[in-house]
């Protein structure tokens, strides 16, 4: 299946707000039905994180985010898709990734919502480094096997 949309996708250092993005999405549009939106935010870790530290290599980072979010505007009928997300320090409590996608039916929308969520945590070129509360050295974030367990049932 082919969509009418094609996927934004930024990767920034500021943030980002939700309502525009949605807005973004909607505005004129009598076509869309549905927006399932998907907002990751930086979470204390019991009061242990102080902040968490993102990098990525430009390009490289907006690229293989494209692609997976093409990929997401081929396999629903998708009337608008956006992805955005942060680099740099943040602190717990505030946003790191937003995913909006819109459709004329919910189903749809919610899917490639998750979709993108499941690859972007296992594909998205991000490195991260948590800086704990007190500690001068941050430590590297590994990769859990559940992100990867998770893309397995978006296999075909």
């Amino acid at each position: 299946m082919t969509s009418v949309c094609e996927p934004l996708v930024r990767v920034q250092a500021g943030d980002f707000d939700l309502a525009t993005e949605a807005r973004r999405l909607t505005d004129g549009r009598r076509d869309v039905g549905a927006i399932v939106s998907f907002t990751g935010l930086c979470r204390d870790e019991d009061g242990r994180l102080e902040a968490l530290e993102l990098e990525h290599y430009p390009g490289m980072a907006e690229a293989e985010i494209g692609r997976i979010a093409d990929e997401a505007a081929q396999r629903w009928p998708l009337s608008g898709l956006s992805v955005i997300h942060r680099f740099g320090r943040i602190a717990p409590g505030e946003n790191i990734v937003l995913v909006v996608a819109a459709s004329p039916h919910r189903r749809a929308a919610f899917e490639a919502a998750d979709f993108l969520m499941d690859y972007l945590k296992s594909r998205a070129p991000f490195w991260k480094k948590e800086h704990a509360a007190g500690e001068t050295e941050a430590g590297w974030v590994e990769a859990k096997d559940r992100d990867q367990e998770d893309m397995k049932r978006w296999e075909r």
